[in-house]
């Protein structure tokens, strides 16, 4: 079956009730941050049983780790009043630890108003800004400008900045199953979980769901894209929570996981990376954060505790994918991934591109290339990592309808047992991994890459990854016809998997094998300053940095098709 993509715009789903959910939770804002707060208080006591000592040294840990934090990695973004705010947790500690008259329950008592205290705090940052005159207007404003970018690059002349020749529609390519994903926004509560390869992938799934006439949806963002005041922004105006990466403790962990659940549970549609940051190798995530996804599975099983109807109270899962020819952070990525993989053995050399990144630039150059983009939309699940139809109605491996109510039930009724939740979250996360690599779409940039890198490890065997990616790039060429040959070989088993329905093609992979390189070695690491890959004047494909040739080749990874070599 041919895949079809999306070249129209959407008429937008009105509201049932007046307003949508996240509307109506942006007014209740308040009251959502301070229940969010009890909550996370009430998750953080039943973890360490409403020992005091155990929440005294859980307190000491997180304050610990803030000073740490303020100190050693400080951003923009920060609040004003991090050093007050801590200073004063620090005092309210040592008076409540240097008070030998208290009980155990008065101990425990003061204990817990430090960590209200810290909680609503942690709430109120995540908290999302949304305002619905706003999101009209950025949604507006992203749509016009960057079609505005997308004209200047193709219709020549001074008019061309004014020109509606292109849309975006024509650069980004929108496939999969958007109308089943339109369905079940209407009959229940949607969480899309979608790769994470670049800083734009937030913007640009925001405006996809834009272009698909979705309601507005909640999303998790990293709090580093709000130390550019442009992101920030419209982040805030599309419904962003902010997701602080470098706050590793208990107290920030269970907040944020409060807040996605408690979202969910409020009907508003969701959106995180699964991934739970950019892919650093460029591979497709295989290992995904598993913290907010467990929040969908306990929302879901919420939901059938308050007895709200099968379908009206379904939370359906909606993987996507997101192709790039190439990816502005590429070399900043792969050199974190190395040092990381590899500690000391991989030398980290200084690369100005990669510490020099405006945005304004890097928007004016993705959208003045000719390269294409495309968005694959995967069929829905529900929280088991089951198909659902049209419907909503969940369906086995043979396709019949079951009742996903039953996976909650003991002895007849709806019961909490987190060993069984944990255990459902790790089948969906493996879910969501497999429908990732299903719906990918195969680029000719992954293909020449892959196949490039391939060819040169072959022709290295003693080698391994460090040293490999060490060799003098002038040292590295291959016989243009050798590459065209195992192209073809690539390109052969991605269409054999292709008719398994393990992934998916590019239109313009079903050109001449010729043309696909052409189009492959034009179109990787396309403005990097050092090309990934490209043919010398004698014909030979050659590269200019290996480490990025690595990072386009694994795009292909998972597939094994490592073993044609």
């Amino acid at each position: 079956m041919e895949e079809k993509y999306i070249k129209h715009r959407y008429e937008p789903i009105l509201p049932s009730k007046n307003e949508w959910p996240v509307v109506k939770l942006a007014r209740e804002r308040k009251d959502f941050i301070k229940q969010v707060s009890e909550k996370s208080q009430d998750r953080i006591l039943s973890l360490i049983n409403k020992n005091p000592e155990l929440l005294k040294e859980e307190l000491e840990t997180t304050l610990y780790r803030e000073k740490l934090r303020i100190k050693q990695n400080p951003w923009a973004v920060d609040p004003d009043d991090e050093q007050e705010f801590w200073g004063k947790v620090k005092s309210s500690l040592l008076q409540v630890n240097s008070d030998t008259k208290l009980g155990k329950n008065a101990r425990l008592q003061a204990y817990q108003e430090i960590l209200k205290k810290i909680t609503t705090r942690y709430s109120e940052e995540i908290a999302s800004n949304f305002k619905h005159q706003h999101y009209k207007f950025t949604r507006s404003v992203v749509t016009f400008g960057f079609s505005r970018l997308l004209n200047a690059a193709r219709v020549k002349g001074f008019r061309s900045i004014f020109s509606n020749q292109f849309t975006l529609q024509d650069k980004i390519q929108i496939t999969g199953e958007t109308d089943q994903l339109r369905d079940l926004a209407t009959k229940g509560t949607v969480v899309m979980v979608p790769t994470h390869f670049s800083n734009l992938d937030s913007i640009l799934i925001g405006w996809i769901i834009s272009v698909l006439g979705l309601p507005p949806f909640i999303y998790g963002a990293g709090l580093n894209l709000f130390n550019i005041s442009i992101f920030a922004y419209f982040m805030n105006a599309l419904g962003a929570y902010k997701v602080d990466r470098r706050k590793k403790n208990l107290m920030y962990l269970e907040t944020l996981k409060t807040y996605s659940k408690e979202a969910i549970q409020f009907g508003c549609h969701s959106l995180f990376f699964p991934g739970g940051t950019r892919s650093r190798s460029g591979m497709i995530e295989s290992k995904l954060k598993l913290g907010l996804l467990s929040t969908a599975i306990e929302a879901q099983r919420n939901n059938f505790q308050d007895e709200q109807n099968e379908i009206s109270g379904k939370i359906f899962i909606v993987p996507v994918t997101i192709n790039y020819h190439f990816v502005l952070e590429a070399p900043s990525l792969i050199r974190d991934h190395l040092s990381i993989t590899g500690q000391e053995r991989y030398y980290k050399e200084n690369d100005e591109f990669s510490t020099s990144y405006k945005i304004s630039k890097f928007l004016f150059k993705f959208f003045t290339k000719g390269s294409d983009i495309s968005v694959s939309v995967g069929r829905a699940m529900d929280v088991l990592g089951n198909y659902v139809d049209q419907d909503g109605k969940s369906l086995d491996k043979h396709g019949r309808i079951i009742d996903t109510r039953d996976y909650f039930m003991s002895n007849g009724k709806i019961t909490v047992d987190q060993q069984r939740e944990e255990e459902y979250t790790h089948m969906l996360g493996r879910r969501i991994v497999e429908e990732f690599h299903k719906i990918n779409r195969v680029f000719s940039s992954h293909l020449v890459a892959f196949t490039a890198f391939e060819l040169i490890q072959a022709k290295n065997q003693k080698l391994d990854l460090f040293d490999l990616i060490r060799l003098p790039e002038e040292e590295i060429f291959l016989p243009f016809e050798e590459f065209k040959s195992a192209c073809q070989v690539v390109y052969d088993r991605i269409l054999a998997l292709r008719a398994e329905g393990q992934i998916k093609i590019a239109p313009h992979m079903k050109r001449s094998m010729d043309e696909i390189i052409t189009h492959g070695l034009d179109n990787v690491g396309m403005y990097h300053a050092k090309r990934p890959l490209l043919r010398n004047q004698s014909g030979d494909i050659v590269t200019e940095d290996m480490s990025l040739l690595y990072f386009y080749h694994n795009r292909l990874h998972g597939y094994g098709l490592e073993k044609l070599f």
